[in-house]
C-alpha cells in the first residue's frame, strides 16, 4: 500500500490525542508539526484549525512564540519574563512578556543561583523553563536584559504644579513628580504600579515616574487592602479553567459512603465566617470498659473530591497555597462556587465529608480512632458567642433544643481533652488579638480586642486531637505526610531570652532540653503583673516559626511528637495533601494522592510555607493601614502606650487601645544619646541614666498618620516632675533613685549580638 494511501486512511486526531502530543513533544509545536505528526493533509488541515481555535476557546491552549502552541498553563522551554512581585522572604516572581493566553499566568519560580545576578522588580532576563509540575514552573538566568528601574506601589495626587505619586511603602523617603504624558490616564486617588525615570541625577527637586499599570482608586471604599495584595503577589484572579471546573461542580449522592446524617453534628465559626470546613458531635462513650469516656466524631469538607490532582482548580489551589483575610475581603485559595457552597458545611443540607471517630478516656487519652468517608447534615451553625452562651445558660430558639443532647456533652469532651493538654504542657501564651469592624462603606468603626471564650479553645482542641489523629495513621500506612512542625527554640535564643528574665529577676528552667512547661512557669509568675505582656511578648519572639515538612520533626509550641494540618482544607492546600494521603491510606478512592505529588512533596512544602507567610505579612501591613486610616483624624490626641521594642531608630510603641503600632524617632526622644543594651531590650540615656525598657507604660501623643503606608510617628508626654529634677541636673544618681537594680548595673554587661531587627512576630503557631 502507498504512503499516499495510508495517509489518506489515517483517522482524524480526537482533541484528547492532540493535546496529548503538544504536551508531550520535547520541542514546540505548531500546526504544521501536528498536521505531520497525525497525517492530516488536505481538507482536513481546515477541520485542524477549526479543532486549534476550538481548543483554544476553551481555555485548553494558548499561542507559543512564533507559530506555536502550547497546552493551557505550559511554557516554551526559553522565554523573557519581567520580574513582578516577590513573596515573603524576597525571592522573585516572573511573567513572561509574551503571554497572551486568556488563563491565569502560571506560578513561576526564578532560581537565583550563586554567581547570577539578583532581579529587581521590573527587571527583564532571558530564563529557561523547567516544570515543576502541574502548572508549576522554575526560571533558570541566562541573560540579563536591559535593567529596570525599581517599580512601587503608590497613590496618585494633585499638587499645584502637576502630579505626584505617593509611595505607599512607610519607608520611602520622598514623593515623585509625573508628568501628564506618564500618566497613563490615572486619577487623584488611584494605587497605581510605577517605575522612577532614570536619567539626569537631579540636584535638586522631587524625582520623576511614571505610571505602568492602575490597580483602581484607593480612595474608594474597601480599597486599602489591595495595596497588601498587589505589594505582595498575592492572586486575586482566578484560571478560567478552574473557575468553569468549579461551575460545573454537582453535588456529591452518599454511594459507598457512611451515612452520619442522623448526628445532629454542627458546625462552631466566627459570626462573619462565609466557609464551614468543619463540624463537631460528641457523646458519652457507651462501652463499659471506658467509664466517664468521650466518643467524638470531627467532620472535615471533602473537598479533595472536588479539588483532583492536576486539574485546573488543584494548580490554581497549589499556586495561592492557602486563603488570606483582610477586613474588608477574603482572597480564597478556592472559587466561591466550592469554599461558600458545595464545599461548606451548611446547615440542612446533605455535605461529602472525611471524619474522624476518636475516643478518649475520662483524662482526656486518646484510646483509638477511625477515619471514613461519610455523608452528614448539620443541624445548626452557631457562632462561638453563641454556642458559648448556651452552654453558660442563656439559649434561644435554635440552641435551646440543641442544649442537652449537642451542647453540653461537647463541652464534657473538651474538658476531658483539657486535662490532657494540660499534662502535656502545650505552650500557653497571653497575646491580645485585635478585630477591625467596617461600615458598609469601608470605613474602620470599631477596633475591639478579641476576648478568647471556652468555645473557641474547644474547637481549637478537637481540631488538634483530629490533626494528630491524621499524622498518626499516615505514619503506620506508611504515607507521605505534610507535616506542620515547630522546631524548639535555637540555643541563641534561649540565651537571650535568659538574660532579659534575668533583668526582671526571672530565670528559665536550665536542663538538656527545654519544654514548652518550663517557658509556662515563667509565663504564670507574671500573670497579672505589668511585666505580663512584655515576658508574653520577649516569650514569643524567642519561638521558631512553624512551617510545612515532609519529614516529622515534631511540634514544639503544642508538646506534640507529630503534628498535620488536616482540619481546613477549604483554606489550606497542606490540608488538601493530607486529605489525599488518607484516601490513598485507607482505599476510600481513586483521588489520593499520585506518584507526581509524592515526588515533589519537598517543593509543595516549601512552597505553601511562603505562601502562607505571604499572605501573614499582607494581612499585617492591611490591618496596619486600616489602624492609621482609623487615627488619622486624632493627630494630636494623647494614648496610653507600652513599649514593643528598643532599636537605634527609636522606641516602637504599641497603642493600649486599638494595638496600633507605631514609632518615636531616637531625635524626639528627651535630650540625650542613646544607647541600644539588646540584653534588656531598652535604651539608655548617657548623661541622664534614663532607661526606656520593652514593656514599659508610656503616654504618647499621635503625630503623623498615614493611611497609604500604615505608618505612624508619635511623640513621649514626659512626666513634668521626672523632667524638672532632670533639668535640674540630679544625674544618674538621682535619675535612676526607686529603679530596680538591675538597672543600675547596665555599665560592665555585656551587650547581646547587635544586628538584631525588631518586627512584628507572627502569631501563635499552630
Amino acid at each position: 500500500m502507498s504512503k499516499a494511501k495510508q495517509h489518506r486512511e489515517a483517522p482524524f486526531p480526537s482533541r484528547d490525542e492532540v493535546l496529548r502530543f503538544i504536551e508531550e513533544s520535547p520541542t514546540p509545536v505548531g500546526k504544521r508539526e501536528i498536521a505531520r505528526a497525525f497525517h492530516i493533509h488536505g481538507d482536513q488541515r481546515i477541520r485542524l484549525k477549526a479543532m486549534l481555535k476550538e481548543l483554544s476557546d476553551a481555555g485548553l491552549l494558548h499561542r507559543g512564540r512564533g507559530r506555536s502552541v502550547l497546552k493551557s498553563g505550559d511554557l516554551p522551554k526559553v522565554t523573557v519574563v519581567t520580574v513582578t512581585g516577590r513573596d515573603s522572604e524576597g525571592h522573585a516572581i516572573v511573567r513572561p512578556d509574551n503571554w497572551t493566553d486568556g488563563a491565569a499566568v502560571p506560578l513561576i519560580l526564578l532560581k537565583e543561583e550563586d554567581g547570577r545576578p539578583s532581579l529587581g522588580l521590573g527587571d527583564r532576563a532571558l530564563v529557561k523553563i523547567g516544570k515543576l509540575g502541574a502548572g508549576v514552573f522554575e526560571a533558570r538566568v541566562m541573560r540579563r536584559m536591559e535593567a529596570a528601574s525599581p517599580a512601587f506601589l503608590g497613590q496618585i495626587t494633585r499638587a499645584d504644579d502637576g502630579w505626584r505619586i505617593l509611595p505607599v511603602d512607610k519607608r520611602a523617603r520622598s514623593e515623585f513628580k509625573v508628568a501628564d504624558e506618564h500618566l497613563m490616564g490615572a486619577e487623584p486617588g488611584e494605587l497605581v504600579l510605577a517605575e522612577e525615570i532614570r536619567g539626569k541625577q537631579r540636584l535638586y527637586g522631587l524625582r520623576n515616574a511614571r505610571v505602568r499599570e492602575r490597580l483602581g482608586d484607593l480612595n474608594a471604599p474597601r480599597s486599602i487592602s489591595l495595596i497588601a495584595i498587589h505589594a505582595h503577589g498575592i492572586p486575586v484572579e482566578f484560571d478560567p479553567a478552574a473557575i468553569r471546573e468549579a461551575k460545573a461542580a454537582k453535588p456529591v449522592p452518599l454511594g459507598d459512603r457512611v451515612d452520619l446524617r442522623h448526628l445532629p453534628i454542627i458546625t462552631v465559626d466566627p459570626s462573619d465566617a462565609r466557609d464551614h470546613d468543619d463540624a463537631v458531635w460528641a457523646e458519652a462513650d457507651t462501652d463499659p470498659a471506658n467509664p466517664g469516656g468521650w466518643h467524638v466524631v470531627v467532620a472535615i469538607a471533602d473537598v479533595a473530591h472536588y479539588v483532583r490532582p492536576g486539574s485546573a482548580l488543584d494548580r490554581e489551589a497549589w499556586r495561592r497555597g492557602n486563603s488570606a483575610y483582610f477586613p474588608d475581603r477574603v482572597v480564597p485559595m478556592l472559587p466561591e462556587e466550592l469554599s461558600t457552597d458545595l464545599c461548606s458545611l451548611k446547615p440542612g443540607v446533605d455535605r461529602p465529608v472525611m471524619a474522624v471517630h476518636l475516643w478518649f478516656d475520662q483524662d482526656g487519652n486518646k484510646i483509638r480512632h477511625r477515619f471514613e468517608r461519610a455523608m452528614i447534615r448539620s443541624v445548626a451553625n452557631l457562632a462561638y458567642e453563641r454556642f458559648q452562651a448556651a452552654y453558660d445558660g442563656m439559649t434561644d430558639e435554635v440552641t435551646g433544643p440543641l442544649l442537652e443532647p449537642v451542647i453540653k456533652p461537647l463541652y464534657g469532651a473538651y474538658f476531658a481533652l483539657l486535662k490532657a493538654r494540660q499534662r502535656r504542657g502545650a505552650l500557653e501564651l497571653v497575646m491580645p488579638e485585635r478585630k477591625v469592624r467596617l461600615d458598609d462603606a469601608g470605613r474602620v468603626v470599631e477596633i475591639r480586642e478579641h476576648q478568647p471564650l471556652d468555645a473557641h479553645r474547644l474547637i481549637e482542641n478537637f481540631m488538634i486531637a483530629a490533626n494528630v489523629a491524621a499524622a498518626e495513621t499516615l505514619e503506620q500506612a506508611g504515607e507521605p505526610c505534610m507535616y506542620r512542625v515547630h522546631e524548639e527554640p535555637s540555643p541563641e535564643k534561649i540565651m537571650a531570652l535568659r538574660d532579659f528574665l534575668a533583668t526582671l529577676d526571672l530565670k528559665l528552667a536550665r536542663g538538656q532540653r527545654l519544654t514548652p512547661k518550663a517557658f509556662n512557669q515563667v509565663l504564670e509568675k507574671v500573670a497579672g503583673t505589668p511585666q505580663e505582656h512584655v515576658v508574653n511578648e520577649v516569650v514569643l519572639r524567642s519561638q521558631s516559626q512553624a512551617r510545612y515538612d515532609p519529614e516529622n520533626l515534631g511540634h514544639f509550641g503544642l508538646g506534640l511528637k507529630r503534628y498535620a494540618h488536616f482540619t481546613s482544607p477549604i483554606r489550606r492546600y497542606a490540608d488538601l495533601l493530607v486529605h489525599r494521603a488518607l484516601i490513598s491510606a485507607g482505599r476510600f478512592g481513586k483521588d489520593g494522592l499520585t506518584a507526581e505529588e509524592r515526588k515533589r512533596f519537598s517543593d509543595t512544602a516549601e512552597h505553601i510555607s511562603m505562601t502562607e507567610r505571604r499572605a501573614m505579612v499582607a494581612e499585617r501591613e492591611s490591618i496596619d493601614r486600616y489602624l492609621a486610616s482609623y487615627l488619622s483624624e486624632r493627630v494630636g490626641a494623647e494614648f496610653p502606650a507600652r513599649i514593643s521594642a528598643a532599636t537605634r531608630f527609636g522606641l516602637f510603641i504599641t497603642l493600649d487601645e486599638t494595638g496600633a503600632d507605631g514609632i518615636i524617632p531616637m531625635s524626639s526622644l528627651p535630650g540625650d544619646y542613646y544607647h541600644v543594651d539588646d540584653e534588656r531590650h531598652a535604651l539608655r540615656g548617657e548623661a541622664t541614666g534614663r532607661i526606656y525598657h520593652i514593656g514599659d507604660p508610656v503616654i504618647v501623643r499621635l503625630v503623623e498618620a498615614s493611611p497609604i503606608s500604615g505608618g505612624m510617628r508619635f511623640e513621649l508626654v514626659e512626666d513634668p516632675e521626672t523632667e524638672r529634677k532632670l533639668a535640674l541636673g540630679a544625674g544618674r544618681k538621682k535619675a535612676m533613685r526607686g529603679r530596680p537594680a538591675r538597672d543600675r548595673k547596665f555599665k560592665g554587661r555585656k551587650k547581646a549580638a547587635s544586628g538584631r531587627k525588631a518586627g512584628r512576630i507572627p502569631r501563635p503557631f499552630a
